[in-house]
């Protein structure tokens, strides 16, 4: 007999899989090229998965709650929108999120059959899945690239936020607040594009001298990190977080007097990058965008505390 605890872990494992299967066969239909070969490998993967759960737990008839429902109309509209980037980073996204997932079950039951169970899954997704979703990124834009255009989106959210709620504190004119916040963005933009260009050069360095301790050693050249590429990374982060950082600055732009326009568009778009970063990287979205709105309004109460006391301090002259 299955316990409580463990059946409605066994229909959420069920669920997860019907609704990964299920995605896969609706972008297979209009896939094509080497991600719809991928996708036909995989939609048998997943059947059998499906198949391993139910009669694990003796689940045969599951049908998607609303929440999978929902998750699924989502992924399947924003891979339609932007094709096979989309589709690519849904995929690993997928993956790393069943591999967690999957990593914290066998973790707690592996003494028993639940764990002996999850562990031959494991073992698929780590050789077979992971293979497969790896063997389709090849020649597409890499996901890093994409996870770097969104934390600079983030990162520009979250530092011009603080700075216009500075500057509103302290100046209290929107004009003022204006130039203010759009010199910070330039110089915040430059700033991530200079350190990016610095990393990725130092990383391609590294790369040089393992390429050459390979040619020396007359040893293959395994498939690691692509190539780091300082002028692209530098491009991507800075304007990506020129980008965010003029989220903040467009109410005032449009005639905003105070602050409560610049946080609502702020918080209502730290959210969907928060979600989006979740969702890419494996993470329990719900603790993402909460752990990222929490840091954004503290960055907003320290600002405004700071600018407050600058205008104590040095007298600054109300409008």
């Amino acid at each position: 007999m299955i316990i409580p605890a463990k059946k409605d872990l066994g229909l959420d494992l069920v669920l997860d899989e019907l609704l990964d299967l299920t995605l896969y066969q609706e972008l297979h239909k209009n896939a094509q090229g080497s991600l719809k070969s991928t996708l036909g490998e995989l939609i048998p993967v997943e059947t059998r998965h499906l198949a391993f759960w139910k009669d694990f737990f003796r689940i045969q008839n599951a049908e998607l709650d609303l929440r999978r429902r929902l998750k699924l109309r989502l992924l399947s509209a924003a891979c339609a929108a932007f094709g096979p980037i989309a589709i690519q980073l849904t995929l690993e996204a997928i993956e790393s999120y069943g591999i967690r997932k999957y990593l914290e079950v066998w973790r707690r039951y592996k003494d028993d059959a639940l764990g002996k169970a999850v562990y031959g899954i494991l073992k698929d997704e780590f050789e077979h899945e992971d293979e497969i979703v790896a063997r389709s990124s090849k020649g597409r834009l890499e996901p890093d690239d994409i996870k770097g255009i969104f934390l600079g989106l983030n990162d520009g959210l979250v530092e011009i936020l603080g700075a216009v709620s500075g500057f509103f504190a302290a100046l209290q004119d929107p004009r003022l607040v204006l130039m203010a916040s759009s010199s910070v963005a330039v110089a915040g933009a430059l700033s991530m594009a200079a350190g990016a260009y610095l990393g990725a050069s130092s990383e391609r360095e590294v790369q040089k001298i393992e390429e050459g301790r390979n040619e020396f050693l007359s040893r293959k050249r395994g498939e690691g990190a692509p190539p780091a590429r300082p002028l692209r990374s530098a491009f991507l982060v800075g304007s990506s977080y020129f980008l965010g950082a003029w989220i903040p600055v467009l109410p005032v732009v449009l005639g905003a007097r105070d602050l409560v326009w610049p946080l609502i568009a702020a918080g209502l778009m730290i959210s969907a990058v928060s979600l989006v970063l979740a969702f890419l990287s494996g993470m329990q979205i719900r603790r993402r965008v909460l752990t990222n709105l929490v840091i954004s309004a503290s960055a907003v109460a320290v600002t405004y505390a700071i600018g407050m006391a600058t205008k104590r301090l040095w007298g600054l002259p109300l409008p």
